[in-house]
């Protein structure tokens, strides 16, 4: 019996390679590929390039046809998605190829339409990409919270990854190493995860100089401590650990969709004194970009979305208080309970604050590691080494704060701390 084809194998492979250093020409190419009815008229095909993420090309191709409306030029309209130099040691090409099928099948993402050597081509997402500003607006980030709420409650982690088999059954095996480091990080867990995705990109480190050798040996230990920590973090109400998620919830990744759902209405709703407040009424968005989406704690994808109200310029005076973090998890609660037919409780509100306030930490981590490497290989005018110290000083500043050693030196709380802990 023939193994059916993954979505990965069965996608329209066209061998060809975007190059950026002659973007109109080998985008045309990619273009014309895909679509050879557009040849004749290919006069009429413009590019517009889009700038709000700082590790891929992404580029709207549009075929201005005389007598086409703008809505028309749209709806056929082709996104080009060219992956930055390198990043392959980063991101699983083959799962974001299979989570983006999957979200495809549930509404959630753009038709997928071909494979290039260094990239995807796929549906245009009519609307406009929010900024850093508009995470922050009441509308947006309800709407984000219903639409993240809808993912992790729908979408199974079984396309992405597999249970992990014990550590002695893969060495009894002879498994490849990397499979049982990973069963040692996380026994019994769905792979690969978001620990399993952090323990691969310290393994990618240089350690070319002994400050390489010494910084990699230090981040495998404080990766070992935070899965001992968080590792075992239960999922809302019993419900599971690991959750489909989007793990990189930044603003550009966002999309405010021109017409707003008709299920978001203004409410009110209890606020946590008890009494009732206006809402304002949630933006329809959709999100973009899944090559980093895999199985993680909801409350990591929480934590690392609200970590992205400050943008790349890590401006900690904006992140949300704690009302306005409990008004986002209610949003995404009551978004779950539609989902999946249940109820909530404002105990399991409570219990998901408690879980994200824990996990504030770890977007710090993960995206320092991350810009480290990027820091080697990325030929993007962005300073990563800097963004990386950034970053991973964001987990270092949460870990004295939550084992007592900053209050006990004396010295003042960061301010990315005192943010978080603002009631309003």
């Amino acid at each position: 019996m023939n193994k059916p084809q993954s979505p990965y194998d069965s996608l329209p492979h066209i061998l060809e390679y975007y190059d950026n250093s002659n973007s109109q020409n080998s985008a045309l190419h990619l273009i014309l590929a895909l679509r050879p009815d557009w040849r004749e008229a290919k006069d009429t095909i413009e590019f517009v390039r889009f700038t709000d993420g700082i590790t891929n090309t992404l580029l709207k191709a549009v075929n201005k046809l005389p007598g086409l409306s703008k809505a028309e030029v749209d709806e056929d309209a082709i996104l080009l998605r060219a992956y930055g130099k390198g990043t392959d040691v980063l991101i699983d090409r083959e799962k974001e190829t299979r989570s983006h099928c999957l979200l495809a099948r549930h509404g959630l993402a753009p038709s997928l339409y071909a494979r290039f050597e260094n990239g995807l081509l796929y549906k245009y997402v009519p609307g406009s990409v929010c900024s850093p500003a508009d995470l922050r607006r009441p509308d947006v980030w309800r709407g984000i919270a219903q639409r993240l709420g809808e993912w992790h409650a729908t979408l199974p982690i079984s396309s992405i990854s597999s249970t992990c088999p014990a550590p002695s059954q893969l060495a009894t095996n002879n498994k490849r190493a990397s499979l049982v480091a990973m069963a040692q990080l996380t026994p019994g867990k769905p792979i690969p995860n978001v620990w399993t995705t952090m323990q691969k990109w310290i393994d990618a480190l240089p350690t070319s100089t002994t400050a390489q050798t010494t910084r990699r040996e230090q981040l495998t230990i404080e990766l070992a401590s935070l899965t001992k920590l968080l590792g075992n973090t239960p999922g809302v109400g019993g419900s599971n650990s690991f959750v489909f998620a989007h793990c990189d919830l930044l603003s550009g990744n966002v999309i405010i969709e021109p017409s707003p759902s008709s299920a978001s209405n203004s409410r009110r709703s209890s606020s946590s004194n008890g009494s009732e407040e206006p809402e304002t009424a949630a933006a329809s968005v959709s999100f973009i970009d899944y090559e980093y989406s895999t199985p993680a704690p909801a409350a990591f994808d929480i934590a690392n979305h609200f970590a992205e109200w400050g943008g790349f310029d890590c401006d900690y005076s904006v992140l949300p208080t704690r009302r306005v973090r409990r008004s986002f998890l209610r949003e995404y609660l009551r978004s779950i309970s539609i989902h999946l037919n249940r109820t909530h409780t404002e105990a399991e509100v409570e219990e998901l604050f408690d879980q994200v306030d824990r996990f504030r930490g770890v977007p710090g981590f993960y995206w320092g590691i991350w810009a480290l490497i990027q820091a080697q290989i990325s030929l993007i005018d962005f300073d990563y080494a800097n963004y990386a110290e950034i970053r991973l000083g964001e987990y270092f500043a949460w870990k004295r704060e939550v084992s007592g050693e900053r209050e006990r030196s004396g010295e003042a709380m960061p301010e990315r701390e005192q943010i978080w802990a603002k009631d309003d």
